[in-house]
C-alpha cells in the first residue's frame, strides 16, 4: 500500500524501553511540534515502516497524556517485517509516520465496573484502559496472565503503588489451571459489569467459554492481536470475485486472499494490517455469502453478510460480488 503523507502524522521516537526480553515500548512524540490528536482508551495507531509495511499497535498510555503516544511491540519469531524492523532498525531519534488513532475496542459508556483480562502482550490496550479508569476513579480490576514476572510486559507500571491495588498477576500456569482460574473469576457478574479481554487466541477462547454462563454477549468486549487474530487460513476453494463498480472479475485461487488476487490484476484495495484486525479494507458485499475469517466484525455483522474483509476472508459461494 502506498504511503499517503496527508493521511499520516510525522512522529519522532523519543524513547525506547526494554520491557521484557522480547517486548519493547516506543514513546512517540510529534515531529513537527503540532499537537497529537486526542485518543480514547483502547485505541490503536497504524505504524508505517515502508510503502508496503503498515501494522496496527495499541496505545498503552492513558488518554490524559496529550503529548505522546506509547506502544508496546513484541518481537515475533515469525515476524512478517514490522516487529523485526521496530526491534532491530528503529532507534531513538528516528522519524516515523503513523495513522491517526482509531478505536474498535472502546470502554463502555458510564460507570459500570470493569473486569480487564489480558495475556502476554495483550496487556497493551488494557493498560491504557486501566490508566484511564484510575484517573477518573472508576471501579475496575485487571488480571494479567504471563509465563513469569520477567516476561510480564509493563510489570513495573502495573505493580507501582497507583495501579497495584487493582492488579492481580497470574504467572506460569498450565492450561488447566488457567481455565480453572478463569472460571472462578467469571463465575459471577457484578451488576452492570463489563468484561474486556485481549491476548492470544487460545486465551481469548478460554475466557469466552468461561464467561458464557454468567456474562451476556453485549457485556463482553475483546480485541485480537497479531497473526492469531484471523481464523486459520485453510486453502479453501477457488471462487470468482466480481467488482460491480469496475465491471471486472477476478479468480481467487486456493491459498490466495482476495486482496492478493486483485493486486495481481493491478487492482489495489486499501489495506493496512492484512490480518483481519484493523478494518481498513472493509468492503460491502452485494451478492454471495462471505466466509468470514477476520477478528474485526461483530457476530451480528457477520450474520448480516453484507460486508467482509478481503485481506483474510473468502467466499462460501462460487461467485462473490463486491461494491468496488
Amino acid at each position: 500500500m502506498a504511503e499517503d503523507p496527508a493521511a499520516t502524522l510525522p512522529v519522532r521516537v523519543a524513547r525506547i524501553r526494554r520491557e521484557t526480553e522480547d517486548v519493547r515500548s516506543f514513546e512517540l512524540v510529534s515531529a513537527d511540534g503540532a499537537p497529537l490528536p486526542a485518543f480514547s482508551a483502547g485505541a490503536h495507531i497504524d505504524v508505517h515502516l515502508g510503502a508496503a509495511l503498515v501494522r496496527p499497535y495499541s496505545l498503552c498510555n492513558g488518554p490524559a497524556d496529550t503529548d505522546r503516544y506509547t506502544i508496546g511491540v513484541k518481537r515475533e519469531p515469525r515476524s512478517r517485517g514490522a516487529s523485526a524492523a521496530l526491534h532491530e532498525r528503529v532507534v531513538e531519534g528516528d522519524l516515523l509516520r503513523i495513522g491517526r488513532p482509531r478505536n474498535h475496542f472502546p470502554l463502555h459508556d458510564g460507570d459500570a465496573p470493569g473486569l480487564l483480562l489480558a495475556a502476554g502482550i495483550g496487556i497493551t490496550p488494557l493498560l491504557s484502559m486501566a490508566r484511564h479508569l484510575l484517573a477518573r476513579e472508576g471501579v475496575f480490576s485487571l488480571h494479567h496472565f504471563a509465563r513469569s514476572a520477567a516476561q510480564s510486559a509493563f510489570h513495573g507500571v502495573l505493580a507501582a503503588p497507583a495501579l497495584a491495588p487493582h492488579v492481580a498477576f497470574h504467572w506460569g500456569l498450565d492450561a488447566n489451571t488457567v481455565t480453572a482460574r478463569l472460571r472462578s473469576l467469571l463465575a459471577e457478574r457484578e451488576a452492570g459489569a463489563q468484561l474486556y479481554l485481549c491476548g492470544p487466541r487460545a486465551f481469548m477462547d478460554a475466557v469466552q467459554d468461561a464467561a458464557r454462563a454468567a456474562w451476556p454477549a453485549d457485556a463482553v468486549h475483546l480485541e485480537h492481536f497479531g497473526g492469531e487474530a484471523a481464523a486459520d487460513l485453510a486453502p479453501g476453494d477457488r471462487f470468482l470475485v466480481r467488482l460491480a463498480r469496475r465491471g471486472l472479475s477476478c479468480t481467487v485461487e486456493p491459498g490466495q486472499s482476495v486482496v492478493q488476487a486483485l493486486q495481481a490484476r493491478g487492482i489495489a484495495l486499501p489495506v493496512a494490517c492484512e490480518q483481519g484486525v484493523c478494518g481498513t479494507c472493509l468492503t460491502r458485499v452485494l451478492a454471495g455469502r462471505p466466509a468470514h475469517r477476520d477478528a474485526y466484525l461483530s457476530e451480528a455483522e457477520r450474520q448480516a453478510g453484507d460486508c467482509f474483509l478481503p485481506c483474510v476472508s473468502r467466499s462460501l459461494d462460487p461467485v462473490l460480488v463486491l461494491d468496488a
